[in-house]
């Protein structure tokens, strides 16, 4: 039996099974019996955890290390007595920033597996609030089977999500682009390519998971771990199309801006190439000094400005000729 101190805090959840897989709420009672499976959910911050797993649970000084270590990626170690499982997934209380993914560490021995997060993971709480409703588990590997599924439920949408805007954006950028649009393509590739990062090495994990022959994985845990390997793959596959996409919708953006700059230097360039005689023909006969033709004139502004307008026709007619526009 494994005692449960009075304050404990560091307890998010414990459960103990029965031999028919049903879970009984040990944290309540403030002991955990010796039954054939337990499942402990520790909080990673709380000081008197890694006491806990030294002297209650009994765990190598290496294994409470790594179970504690700050910054982690997806890994599985195997040791003669247990594995050492690394997971991540995404962050459902930060909407703007889903990629900020969350780790969570297992680990896995006979009759026990035991996890621990630094933040909160929802994936656990839903797993938590299963059990209490009468969900079975006979082994340890029904428990990590039933976390992926968690993890995978909630990181799928987040992409799927991702996508959509992407389509979003291509439309805009298609319809009507502006700069503006150039933060959020760039927030999106950079989600992409962080999600990435972490999932990738995840699908890893399950892969080793499928070819374990740790005694606590049945064989349909086993079969399981394949199919949400299979099921990651798909995930990151997405991931690789929508980091290409992202670019593709950016170098459009950055073609169609460029365009519509270069149309607008052309079209200064026409109306300066238009203006250069006009100009030049009023810098002259705007000089102070005699002999300048129609001085005497009270009809000679108006001829000119006849004059400039006839000039301004035929260098339309000239560039029109030339295909300038």
């Amino acid at each position: 039996m494994v005692d449960i101190p009075e304050k404990h805090d560091f307890c998010i959840y414990c459960f103990d099974f029965n031999d028919q897989g049903q879970a009984k709420d040990a944290k309540e009672s403030g002991s955990s019996d010796d039954s054939e499976l337990t499942w402990w959910h520790l909080d990673a911050l709380n000081p008197e955890t890694e006491s806990f797993l030294r002297e209650n649970i009994g765990l190598p000084e290496i294994i409470v290390e790594a179970l504690l270590e700050e910054d982690t990626r997806p890994r599985l170690e195997e040791f003669d007595h247990g594995r050492l499982i690394i997971l991540r997934g995404v962050n459902t209380m930060n909407k703007d920033r889903p990629d900020d993914m969350i780790s969570l560490r297992i680990w896995v021995d006979d009759g026990r597996i035991i996890t621990m997060r630094r933040r909160f993971l929802r994936s656990i709480q839903d797993m938590a609030e299963k059990l209490k409703t009468g969900h079975q588990i006979k082994s340890p590997g029904d428990i990590l089977n039933a976390v992926i599924d968690r993890l995978l439920s909630y990181t799928s949408p987040v992409i799927e999500k991702i996508q959509d805007r992407c389509d979003e954006l291509e439309e805009a950028v298609i319809d009507e682009p502006d700069k503006s649009l150039r933060k959020e393509i760039t927030k999106l590739r950079k989600q992409a390519i962080t999600m990435r990062r972490y999932l990738s090495p995840q699908r890893d994990v399950l892969t080793q998971l499928r070819a374990d022959e740790f005694k606590g994985f049945t064989t349909p845990n086993r079969r399981e771990f394949q199919e949400q390997a299979n099921f990651l793959l798909r995930l990151v596959e997405d991931l690789d199309m929508l980091r290409e996409r992202t670019q593709i919708v950016q170098d459009e953006l950055t073609t169609a801006l460029a365009d519509a700059l270069n149309r607008n230097m052309y079209l200064l360039s026409v109306i300066a190439a238009i203006f250069l005689p006009l100009g030049f023909l009023t810098g002259l006969l705007g000089i102070n000094v005699g002999g300048i033709p129609g001085a005497d004139n009270g009809q000679a502004f108006w001829y000119f400005c006849g004059g400039l307008a006839i000039l301004i026709l035929l260098q339309v007619l000239w560039f029109k000729k030339a295909k300038w526009f």
